[in-house]
């Protein structure tokens, strides 16, 4: 089968089932006239089981471990429960915080925000976790493609520098106008395509589809 028969037949996007093959999760075999990856039965029914663990919340890594023997569904199950027992403890500490909020029935610039942070606080001293953390984990994510754009814009306008430097220093050396045009045109080229790659990756981020991918 081919990738969109697989997206159809279980419900999983292409860029999910590549995620999953990138994590190693997946492992379709390659077809040898093509190249193309060729998804059988086994692979189907991998992704169907990933994509039950994954609606469960189960981390990748656990997966990982499972697939390896590792780790026993059971045991899985088990550590998972754990989690989720957490996590719905730290739903029910910020429902009893909105509880109290809604009581106080106050207009925004009215709010004790001091006393409820406060609160807030002392309940993260005792194992409390808010959902306002999950924010840093976004903010980092922007860090590597802004980082790998950046870097790679400074290397094509060094290469325009260099070439441009070269040909005023040797005149004589320089191509015809044309060629000399195009040399120039292909790193600046380049720099529009890594802007351009920058804020769809962006977009990504702020909507969130690295998350869908993750999830299922």
């Amino acid at each position: 089968m081919k990738i969109n028969e697989v997206e159809a037949l279980v419900g999983v996007t292409k860029k999910n089932i590549r995620f999953y093959e990138a994590e190693g999760l997946l492992t379709p075999r390659r077809n040898l006239d093509n190249g193309y990856r060729d998804y059988g039965e086994p692979d189907v029914e991998t992704l169907r089981r990933i994509k039950l663990l994954r609606k469960l919340g189960l981390p990748i890594e656990e997966i990982r471990r499972m697939q390896s023997g590792r780790l026993t569904v059971a045991d899985a199950m088990r550590r998972h429960q754990v989690a989720l027992d957490r996590e719905t403890e730290n739903l029910r500490q910020a429902q009893t915080v909105c509880g109290q909020m809604a009581e106080l029935d106050c207009p925004l610039d009215a709010l004790d925000a001091a006393g409820l942070l406060e609160w807030m606080e002392q309940m993260e001293k005792e194992g409390t976790t808010f959902m306002d953390k999950q924010k840093l984990d976004v903010r980092r994510r922007y860090v590597a493609p802004v980082v790998s754009a950046v870097l790679m814009t400074a290397l094509m306008i060094f290469l325009i520098w260099l070439m441009v430097w070269s040909f005023q220093t040797d005149p004589s050396g320089a191509p015809p106008l044309p060629l000399l045009v195009v040399l120039l045109g292909i790193p600046a080229v380049v720099i529009l395509g890594v802007l351009l790659a920058l804020i769809q990756r962006i977009r990504e981020i702020g909507q969130r589809e690295e998350d869908d991918a993750k999830r299922y």
